[in-house]
Parts: structure tokens; sequence; C-alpha cells
């Protein structure tokens, strides 16, 4: 049966169901706190919730049973010499090796397990990149959210920084190169945008069939990649907008990414009130909206990690949630929508478990 975790502002909600009007809450978990994201690792069936509290602040909590109790990790946190404090927990990834998994902060900063999330180490050699770098903020903080690993190499991974751009490393993380050519920085002046790295990428994704492509949304463009991320080709013609955040790719099939626009940095709701998941079968040349069934006077924001994906082609699952609380599906790729929660907290996050 399909599992949903989403994220809100007022804690976790484990949804179940495998048909249009069979959804049903199992379970809640850190009511009152922000879950910021949640994921279920599907190799060993841990559950792992990044949870921003009042009281406690930003932690790291995991479990085999999301009914039961959670235990927090350990190691994601600054040190009193780093002169800054956690303030979110944005991303957690399986990693390609063993027990590997990687987490993205704000400020940002890459952090890895080996013991299957228990226990977690700063990647140092990003971390120096960040402070020799002058690296800025977006709106949302100095935000790591995006981290792509490149399926079958643990020394392969490509992340992405709101607003530090594209980092690479072929060595584990032993060494980072930047991955700028071809974005263009439209909110910087003209004369600025060559040679800036204040480049607000709001989500990145891989296509793992063909794992050299990847795929961006931008701070007003959509982008593609065909080469590991080193350079970049604007592919926004034919959406409504170029702005906006969500975003996944179909792992069956490396031509195709789908996202939800948003009317700009001005105005952060679908562009019209008509909420619509745009798709692309040919990398970009040309995009399809895809509403049948979503609401056309809805005035919502749909956040950055709040749109995933389950299983590949035609019959993939779509999933999202909106900040008014809603949580819609699709079980074919985007052509038929409904609603699986109508009522929840303000969505942070949606993940398939």
């Amino acid at each position: 049966m399909p599992e949903l975790l989403v994220g809100t502002k007022k804690g976790l909600f484990v949804l179940s169901g495998d048909e249009p009007g069979s959804y049903r809450i199992a379970t809640r978990a850190f009511a009152g706190d922000v879950v910021e994201y949640a994921i279920r690792d599907r190799r060993t069936g841990r559950y792992f919730a990044s949870v921003t509290s009042g009281f406690y602040g930003p932690r790291l909590m995991f479990t085999d049973d999301p009914a039961g109790e959670w235990q927090q990790a350990s190691g994601i946190a600054f040190a009193e010499g780093d002169d800054v404090s956690l303030e979110r927990i944005w991303k957690v990834k399986e990693g390609e090796a063993e027990g590997q998994l990687w987490a993205g902060t704000d400020p940002a900063a890459l952090w890895e397990s080996r013991d299957g999330g228990e226990t977690w180490s700063r990647n140092e050699a990003l971390w120096k990149e960040r402070i020799a770098g002058d690296w800025q903020p977006g709106l949302g903080g100095l935000a790591l959210h995006s981290i792509c690993p490149w399926p079958g190499d643990p020394m392969k991974l490509a992340i992405a920084i709101s607003a530090a751009g594209v980092w690479i490393t072929d060595d584990g993380g032993q060494s980072w190169r930047t991955g700028y050519t071809g974005l263009v920085p439209e909110y910087m002046p003209e004369e600025s945008r060559a040679d800036t790295n204040v480049l607000c990428v709001h989500n990145m994704h891989r296509a793992p069939a063909q794992p050299e492509r990847l795929f961006m949304q931008f701070h007003g463009g959509v982008y593609r990649s065909d080469d590991q991320g080193e350079t970049w080709n604007d592919i926004h013609e034919g959406l409504p907008s170029p702005f906006g955040f969500p975003l996944v790719t179909d792992p069956a099939d490396p031509d195709s990414a789908f996202l939800i626009p948003m009317t700009g940095a001005e105005d952060r709701v679908v562009p019209g009130g008509s909420l619509g998941v745009y798709g692309t079968r040919d990398g970009g040349e040309t995009w399809s909206p895809q509403g049948d069934g979503l609401p056309t006077d809805a005035y919502v924001t749909i956040l950055r990690q709040a749109l995933d994906r389950d299983g590949e082609g035609d019959r993939m699952g779509l999933f999202f949630g909106a900040t008014s609380g809603e949580v819609f599906g699709s079980s074919d790729a985007g052509r038929s929508w409904f609603t699986v929660a109508p009522r929840l907290a303000p969505v942070t996050s949606v993940r398939v478990g």
C-alpha cells in the first residue's frame, strides 16, 4: 500500500492508501512542531524527520516505526568556533554506499552518515569553500537543499545551494568544483552577472537513466545540463513562468521532468490561480500543462520539497502538497489528479515512503 510522508507546519502526517478516496492518516508525529522534511530509507526501512521545534531547535530524528518512539541523530551541529548556529535541516538523501546518507542544512553545509543515519559528520572540504567563497543566502536562508548522487558510484555527487550555485565532486567530497556556466541571475545587475557566485538555485534533480543529465529550477529560469552540471542550457520556453520551486524527474526517461510554476518572486502563487503540473518528455523542448482534476481558482504556493514521484513511466505516481494544507495525487504521470487529503496543516514537504 503506498505511503506518503507529509511534513507540515504542525507535525508529520503519514498517509496510507492505494486509490483515490482511500487515503487516510495512519499516524501523526511531532504535533505542533515544523517538520521540514521526512524520508524513509527504502534500503533499511528507517524513517527520518527534520524537525524544527520552538523549544529544542532543529533536530534530525529517526525511527523504524513512525507510530512509535523517535530518536535524535547526533553530529549535525555547528561548533562554537564556527560562529554560526543550525537554522534548518533541509534535506536527507540516501547515498550509494552501504549505510551512507547525506544531509543538507542552513547554514549551507553537507553532512554524511556511514551508519544508517545515527551519527553524522560535516564535509570539511565543502565547508572550507563556503568560508573562502563569501556565500550569500537567498530569501529562505543559505540553504543546501538539493543532493544528487550518481547511481552506483558513491564517489560522484552534485549539490545545489541557495544562493551559491552548483557544486560537484568526483572523489567522495574530498574536493569540489563549481557548475555555473550558462546560469543567468537576472536578479543581479547585468554588469555583475558573468562573475557572480550569488546563484539562487531553487531545486535540482538528476536523471537516473542518464546520470550526466540534471534538471534545475532556478530563481527565474529552468535549466538542463548534459555534462554532469558543468554547463547549463535554459529550457523554460513554453512555461507560463520560469519561476518556481518543486521539481522531479522520471527515473525511466532522461528526457522527462515535472515542475509547478509560480508567478514570480513578488507573488509566489500559481499563475492566474490555475493549479497545474507541467511536464516535458523531450528534455525541455516543449512543456505540457497537466491539471485535469486540480482546482482552477487556487492561489496557492507549493514549496521546494513538496512534490515527489513514485514509480516510473506512464504509470508513475505524482504527489504534491500546498501551503493551504491540501495534498494532491496522480497515478498516471500527471494526466489526471485526485485529492489525497483536503485539510492538513500548511505542507512543507511530500515524500513517497
